[in-house]
């Protein structure tokens, strides 16, 4: 089968990334909606007060992600394919330094919990959930098998863990279990997760008991992944801070409420990072072997994700009302907030691919710089919006810091082409140009 050609990107380069990529997207697509389902009927299970309650021990666990994961999945991808022969090396060093960066989580996360509490979420919850960053440290083997172009095994792994959580929570709702049952297996789905990864990779001679550690790779490793960690703390303030400000401000059922729109809204988030991770390698050589076609493909890349997330968020904004009363009645008054929050998905979409061309420039510290304009943006906004406005001004709050964060490589000399071109493609300019070559 032949993959569709997209403007600026040559039949080959399509198959060679699309061929690997393509198992991961099915991958998460089954996962997404086995997740979609299945939180569906969670949410209408626990109804609006306990859904809150249970988001808000989840949030902090999300605030601290970026720390436990220490930023290194990439990096070890090019590890590997740089050093093949030390795989094990590699894969030991990453794994031990996630180890220590989970338990080291655990503290944090009992310190921001105090600091801020989520009104009505008991610290017990907030506590099981703090296992994850230490569960989460066999995902090195996920970028192994990235690493190998056999993401087959990947989506093996994902879309049985994801099909056994859902038979456990299906049957918490049958046996109408307690809200705490259901916080276990929300802990329980990575634990699944590292079990197939680390059966997966034992097979054909590999062992994870071989795996060791160097001090020389994981100060390297750390050296060059530190600005993405903060990143990556200051993207989770502000994609998550408005839930946890909500509950506090407004109340748990708001808060509940407000989770489903999150729900609907961000589960489109992950389609950017597939089309992404498919189609930079063709541009980053391009930018070896021809600047202008390099800034064509960036040009086409900024296209497809504006031509992709638009019609995404206007299908969403006029079906919110219908998807609320077919899907989850108890929360239907959350459609109007749901038809302004999908339109942050636009920023999301664009966000994603210019953050690859800021580490393929090496302009990584600024990736960190945007998010943090981003998330002070959003808190203000909270602040301003939330005692005034409930879930809709956290949304308002979400969407206008998403596009500050976007853009904020206009404020740039260095980075404010890029800027412009991604304006371009928010204004349909490409389009209205083929239209009238035609």
């Amino acid at each position: 089968m032949r993959i569709p050609a997209i403007k600026g990107f040559d039949q080959q380069a399509l198959e060679k990334y699309f061929k690997n990529t393509g198992m991961l997207f099915v991958g998460r697509v089954g996962g997404l909606l086995i997740n979609m389902v299945v939180g569906i009927l969670v949410a209408r299970y626990l109804g609006r007060a306990l859904n809150g309650i249970f988001s808000g021990g989840t949030i902090y666990i999300y605030f601290f992600s970026a720390i436990a994961t220490l930023g290194l999945d990439q990096f070890i991808v090019k590890e590997l394919h740089q050093y093949p022969n030390n795989r094990d090396q590699i894969l030991g060093t990453s794994f031990w330094l996630k180890i220590m960066a989970g338990v080291c989580c655990v503290p944090l996360i009992w310190l921001a919990y105090q600091l801020y509490p989520a009104r009505g979420t008991p610290y017990y919850f907030v506590l099981i959930l703090s296992s994850i960053g230490v569960l989460q440290a066999l995902n090195v083997i996920d970028s192994y098998f990235q690493s190998e172009v056999q993401s087959k095994y990947i989506m093996q792994v994902q879309v049985t863990g994801k099909l056994i959580s859902a038979g456990i929570k299906l049957w918490l709702i049958w046996a109408k279990m307690p809200l705490v049952f259901f916080v276990y297996a929300y802990a329980f789905d990575f634990l699944l997760l590292s079990i197939g990864y680390f059966f997966t990779y034992q097979r054909k001679g590999r062992n994870i008991f071989n795996w060791t550690y160097n001090s020389a790779l994981a100060k390297k490793m750390l050296l060059l992944s530190w600005p993405l960690i903060i990143s990556g703390v200051m993207v989770a303030l502000y994609m998550k801070i408005d839930a946890i400000m909500i509950q506090n401000i407004s109340g748990v059922k708001e808060a509940g409420a407000y989770a489903t729109v999150a729900q609907f809204s961000e589960a489109w988030n992950f389609l950017p990072s597939v089309i992404v991770t498919s189609l930079f390698p063709a541009i980053l050589n391009a930018r070896r072997d021809d600047p202008e076609r390099y800034h064509k493909r960036l040009q086409n890349l900024y296209d497809l994700m504006v031509y992709l997330s638009v019609p995404v968020a206007l299908v969403i904004t006029f079906a919110s009302p219908l998807i609320y009363k077919i899907l989850t009645p108890e929360y239907a008054y959350a459609a109007p907030t749901l038809s302004v929050h999908i339109w942050s998905g636009i920023f999301v979409f664009l966000g994603a691919a210019n953050g690859q061309y800021l580490v393929a420039e090496n302009f990584v510290k600024l990736t960190f710089i945007r998010s943090a304009f981003g998330a002070i943006v959003n808190i203000v906004l909270n602040l301003l919006l939330i005692p005034r406005m409930g879930m809709m001004g956290a949304a308002i709050g979400t969407l206008i810091g998403y596009a500050c964060s976007t853009f904020f490589i206009l404020l740039i000399p260095r980075t404010r082409p890029q800027g412009i071109m991604m304006l371009r493609s928010l204004l349909f300019f490409s389009l209205k140009n083929n239209f009238l070559k035609k």
